[in-house]
């Protein structure tokens, strides 16, 4: 009913260069891979460099974040009008490295997101726990405070196309990851707060993934857990045999 996404966040790693030959070995590592929707987050810098390798290929273009409007004195910034004219179809909204180095907060994580819906971007809304707020107890208050304020507004059609990325800020980076329980736990709370909040059979066509030191050996584990349709990768997105290792692992 769900289709899986792997989607790769490169984070600030890789120029133009290497970006275009990462993709261009992953187009052809990946190109009988069925079932799985394959996505890749590279630098603003490579985007349009990259869609281009990517034309006809069955893999997606995303970006790693988005200002929340089309155009104006905000310098520094990028609009979704100029991601989606890069290529994107996707983009990456709220991760936790930008809600803790960048000051993005849940307010500014739903603007961003509404814009991106306006101009046809697909988000990849990023919820998750700090360690502190996990030993507190406070995982289930902490997920619901950032999933119902940064899908403020959404129409029953935005929610739909939107995928929710838990990541447990505690495991990102870390090497530490979720035991595939505790990420069926928190998937399973998000898909019964969507329920509430829409419509039983909108909640369960919604796309949740998986973020936070996810690699070939437990992606498996992880999907085989009923809530959760995706991964959201790091560091092992850097390396083409280690993604396309996961993808494989994702189609089961």
């Amino acid at each position: 009913m769900r289709t899986p996404i792997v989607a790769g966040n490169w984070k600030l790693y890789k120029t133009i260069s290497e970006a275009v030959e990462f993709v261009s070995a992953l187009r052809e590592l990946a190109a009988d891979v069925t079932g799985v929707e394959i996505v890749i987050a590279p630098p603003f810098t490579a985007l349009s460099a990259v869609a281009k390798v990517l034309v006809g290929s069955n893999i997606r273009l995303a970006a790693q974040d988005v200002f929340r409007e089309e155009k104006g004195a905000f310098t520094g910034e990028v609009s979704p009008v100029m991601l989606k004219d890069a290529g994107c179809g996707y983009v990456i909204i709220g991760h936790s490295e930008r809600r803790g180095y960048f000051g993005e907060t849940d307010a500014s994580v739903n603007r961003k997101a509404k814009a991106a819906h306006i101009h046809g971007l697909k988000p990849i809304l990023c919820v998750g726990e700090k360690l502190e707020d996990r030993n507190a107890g406070n995982t289930q208050s902490v997920v619901e405070a950032q999933v119902v304020k940064g899908i403020s507004g959404f129409s029953e059609a935005e929610i739909l196309s939107t995928a929710i990325a838990y990541e447990p800020v505690w495991a990102i980076g870390t090497g530490i990851t979720a035991r595939s329980d505790q990420a069926q736990e928190v998937h399973g709370f998000i898909r019964s707060l969507l329920s509430r909040i829409y419509s039983t059979d909108s909640a369960k066509q919604v796309r949740l993934q998986y973020g936070g030191s996810v690699n070939a050996a437990n992606t498996a584990e992880l999907m085989a857990q009923m809530d959760v349709d995706g991964v959201l990768v790091g560091g092992a997105s850097l390396e083409v045999e280690s993604f396309v290792n996961i993808v494989k692992a994702a189609h089961g």
